[in-house]
């Protein structure tokens, strides 16, 4: 069974540590218990909205962002296809300029 989560966990830990923060400075930042965002990172708490958007401002990393890469993940598990956010430069050339978004 998928528990997202864990997932949400997982992709909070990953971007702190990218981040190359400790959990102690992520929880002091966005106000919320040291064990308690430990227990969230874990999969073991369920994090409410408001938690997650504390936690994303502590990373300065926008709550989108984060939701997105849970989605991705959630959609390998279950076997999905993932699409690129972006179109690759060549295939842009090849359309031409006529048909950019700018």
């Amino acid at each position: 069974m998928i528990l997202v989560r864990q997932e949400i966990g997982e992709v909070l830990r990953d971007f702190r540590q990218q981040k190359g923060h400790t959990l102690r400075q992520v929880a002091g930042r966005a106000s919320v218990a040291l064990g308690y965002l430990s227990e969230v990172e874990r999969g073991q708490k369920e994090a409410s909205s408001e938690i997650l958007a504390s936690v994303a401002d502590a990373l300065d990393v926008p709550i989108s962002t984060i939701m997105r890469e849970v989605s991705d993940r959630l959609s390998v598990v279950e076997g999905l296809q993932t699409f690129p956010d972006v179109v690759p430069d060549d295939l842009v050339a090849e359309v031409g300029p006529e048909l950019s978004l700018r």
